[in-house]
């Protein structure tokens, strides 16, 4: 294995990790540590290269810094990325990968995120000790994505308090794209509160199970971002906010559970010229690390920390939606200007 360090003038650390061997490439990619170790999850995905990697990598554990300030978390921000197949990993890869983490000496705690399982954070767990996400264990955490589904649901709640002046969603449409283990815990929350549901995927089994069960419209993964509703919840890649799609929505919010969902920052402005309600995704999606947190930090009441830390967050989001309505700006500036200031404190 091949461990180089990559240089970013954004990042305290880059690593590049490759093992020809056994088809090994990926990224670890530390934001920053100002408010703790920098923890963020490990995710697998058919990258179109290795550059495109990289800025996944980037780009997402920027956000980790963002969302784990915004939920008052003493962690910083880190993610790690493979390049392949998910359904394809093979023992050798995950355990290399391990061996690479473990040499950042905790600087880098990394835990479960897309194409990874609480069985893959076990074998990894042989070998390196600076993982979370465990299925057992004294402050095992396991599968974070009922709780990132349970703060996004309360994120949606807040988010149409403030759009329609009220929390309640019976009879709101809500289109959710991506049912993976987030959007179909989150499809479950907005069934159960009275939504009307539109789902898309790229696997016509999950959208078919939606259907099922919930009674859900479906649509493809590319008509979801032009359906008419109330409140768009992109559950998926990031990226999908942008100059082409932001014209084309027919939603009065966006909140939702996938990672840097602005393709830009201008891309906030151009959803607020439009009077779309923008909930920051930082601080929508931050439960499923809260979740981890738990165990990384050796909580022992885990469901009262839980409980305590999605709070905050509703208290956060309101603040950051109430002061956005005030400045008449996009929310995501505001969120992130508060987060700035946050680290700048600690920094100084």
């Amino acid at each position: 294995m091949q461990i180089t360090t990559v240089q970013n003038p954004t990042h305290e650390t880059v690593l590049r990790v490759h093992d020809a061997e056994i088809g090994l490439t990926g990224f670890i990619a530390v934001h920053s540590t100002h408010l703790g170790p920098a923890a963020g999850g490990l995710r697998m995905r058919p990258y179109a290269s290795e550059d495109a990697a990289l800025t996944d990598a980037l780009r997402l554990s920027r956000g980790m810094t963002y969302k784990n300030a915004a939920a008052g978390l003493p962690l910083g921000g880190g993610k790690a990325v493979i390049m392949g197949d998910a359904s394809q990993k093979t023992q050798a890869q995950l355990l290399s990968f391990a061996r690479a983490v473990q040499t950042l000496e905790g600087q880098y705690w990394t835990a479960e995120d897309m194409g990874m399982s609480p069985a893959d954070m076990a074998l990894m767990a042989t070998e390196t000790k600076f993982l979370a996400g465990l299925p057992d264990g004294p402050h095992a955490s396991g599968d974070p994505s009922p709780i990132t589904a349970r703060g996004i649901f309360n994120a949606i709640k807040t988010t149409a308090s403030h759009r329609f002046g009220q929390s309640d969603l019976t009879g709101r449409t809500v289109s959710v794209q991506g049912l993976g283990h987030v959007g179909g815990y989150l499809c479950q929350y907005l069934h159960d509160a009275g939504a009307k549901l539109i789902v898309a995927d790229i696997d016509q089994n999950r959208v078919k199970a939606m259907q099922d069960t919930f009674d859900a419209k479906a649509a493809s993964v590319t008509d979801i971002l032009t359906a008419k509703a109330d409140i768009f919840a992109p559950c998926a890649i990031g990226a999908i906010l942008n100059a082409a799609s932001i014209p084309e929505l027919q939603v009065a919010a966006v909140c939702g559970g996938a990672n840097n969902q602005l393709a830009t920052p201008e891309d906030g402005d151009r959803l607020n010229a439009r009077g779309i309600l923008y909930a920051p995704d930082f601080v929508a999606n931050a439960g499923g690390i809260i979740n981890v947190a738990t165990e990384i930090l050796g909580v022992e009441d885990r469901a009262a920390y839980v409980d305590e830390k999605l709070a905050t967050l509703d208290v956060n989001l309101n603040a950051m939606l109430t002061r956005a309505h005030q400045m008449k700006c996009s929310p995501d500036a505001v969120a992130t200007s508060i987060v700035d200031e946050m680290l700048a404190a600690k920094a100084a």
